[in-house]
């Protein structure tokens, strides 16, 4: 059973306009198991069937987007590399490993904040992750600026023009990006698997010594 109704997202939005809106996406961006996404929908139709601002809509969740996904940031730089320092090895994490972690979001880390905002798990886990492996801040806010801003004024705008008609392509879109981002980490599994030594290696080259 979903948390919220579209009837519920809708009286929110009623009640308190586009700050319902940034309220909802930058919960969700913390970590939240909120539908981010659809108060978007919501809030774009809404702006569509009554007058109001697409541009306003679109700016709203661009900074709920930003400032949720910053505080995730730290929260996972702070408490998620602690953890994963003190309990990692009981899962599996070992420094290696962990460093593993930290290079590859070196790496690919700006790639995987940007599309992460396109799909629903990562969108709520995206910015804990990056924190939690130490990306780079600025880095971090570059990607994240941008994802923020291509999701919100994409799902903006075909809401807004689609009106109610997006939510018959909703239900299908997201079954469809879940059943992607599956694929992609399966993919992801067995590519670190069979490449872990190597990667593993580079990443000793990237961080000697202990992992930072």
């Amino acid at each position: 059973m979903a948390l919220f109704s579209h009837h519920d997202l809708n009286a929110f939005i009623t009640s308190y306009g586009y700050w319902a809106i940034a309220v909802i996406v930058a919960l969700e961006s913390m970590g939240l198991p909120l539908p981010g996404e659809t108060m978007l929908i919501l809030g774009a139709g809404y702006a569509g069937g009554h007058g109001g601002s697409l541009l306003l809509v679109i700016l709203s969740a661009t900074a709920g987007a930003i400032v949720g996904d910053n505080i995730g940031y730290a929260v996972g730089r702070e408490l998620g590399a602690r953890f994963l320092h003190a309990y990692g090895s009981k899962i599996g994490l070992t420094p290696s490993r962990i460093k593993l972690g930290q290079y590859l979001f070196m790496r690919y880390g700006g790639k995987v904040v940007f599309i992460g905002r396109f799909i629903a798990v990562l969108r709520v886990l995206a910015a804990f992750l990056a924190g939690a492996n130490r990306m780079a801040w600025p880095r971090f806010l570059v990607a994240n600026a941008a994802g923020a801003i291509v999701w919100a004024t994409a799902i903006g705008v075909a809401a807004y023009w689609l009106g109610r008609g997006i939510h018959r392509i909703q239900g299908p879109i997201g079954v469809a990006t879940v059943a992607l981002a599956a694929a992609v980490a399966i993919w992801i599994i067995f590519y670190l698997r069979r490449h872990e030594a190597e990667m593993q290696a580079a990443a000793e080259k990237a961080f000697p010594g202990p992992a930072p």
